[in-house]
């Protein structure tokens, strides 16, 4: 098999420009932390290639049949190492014992689900490199007070520092997308848990930009706010104008009234 074809229904858009291929592929920083490395639907092996050169014990991960038949067919070493199947669904403790960073060009349907997936995985992954839509990245890495602040933009940043490397256009895939992509990283930073309930946390977080036109005393309703909390002044502001910190006093604020 020399050829596959993009699949509309997986989201595929395989990118053809060697150069960015291997922009991505040096966007991993090194092997202080982990030696493996796992990548979401490597199509074709373009990016797969330079992994396999940096002398990562590379893995990758893949849904679609006619790339994974690809994949056997031209790289023998990943022998072994080419999963089939779903990310979303990957029995992690199979396949890592330690530590592995994550790279790949996202399927922009199935970005954000990648991220919440390496939430759950943050003590494994200590690095992700990826290309995903430009809106989605530039939503990311924004700032509180930002339109583009949103529940990810949070979460992610309790435990990770998030960069944008780079801006890729349409041209350079096939078939070329209608919107320009980014490559971000994602480093694991030195919080191994946040000082709150993180459960509360995450529902606070997620409750709050459910109804980011509104402040949070109204957005925060459904989670049942104890009444001596409701003349806080926090609670004035809207959910995308608080930080990490911020979120974590008012849940903090939240479990102690709910003790007391």
């Amino acid at each position: 098999m020399s050829f596959v074809r993009p699949k509309k229904h997986l989201g595929q858009h395989f990118l053809k420009d060697m150069s960015i291929a291997e922009r991505i592929a040096q966007g991993l920083s090194g092997h202080g932390e982990y030696n493996q490395v796992l990548e979401i639907g490597p199509g074709t092996g373009v990016l797969t290639q330079f992994l396999l050169k940096d002398k990562f014990e590379t893995s990758v991960v893949e849904i679609d049949r006619e790339s994974v038949a690809y994949l056997h067919q031209h790289f023998k070493s990943l022998s072994g190492r080419i999963i089939e199947g779903d990310f979303l669904k990957m029995d992690i403790e199979k396949h890592f014992e330690g530590s592995f960073a994550i790279i790949g060009n996202f399927p922009y349907n199935i970005s954000s689900q990648i991220f919440f997936k390496v939430l759950e995985l943050r003590n494994k992954v200590p690095e992700v490199v990826c290309m995903i839509q430009k809106e989605v990245a530039d939503r990311l890495v924004s700032p509180p007070g930002n339109k583009d602040y949103g529940i990810l933009s949070v979460l992610l940043k309790a435990y990770y520092d998030l960069e944008y490397l780079f801006t890729v256009g349409p041209e350079v895939f096939n078939p070329p997308p209608k919107v320009n992509s980014a490559v971000i990283r994602l480093k694991r930073n030195n919080v191994a848990a946040l000082d709150c309930d993180e459960v509360l946390f995450k529902t606070i977080v997620k409750a709050g930009f459910q109804m980011r036109r509104k402040t949070l005393r109204n957005a925060l309703k459904p989670i049942n706010l104890p009444e001596e909390l409701m003349q806080e002044k926090v609670l004035d502001l809207r959910a995308e104008t608080l930080s990490v910190e911020q979120y974590v006093e008012l849940t903090n604020l939240i479990t102690s009234c709910r003790k007391s």
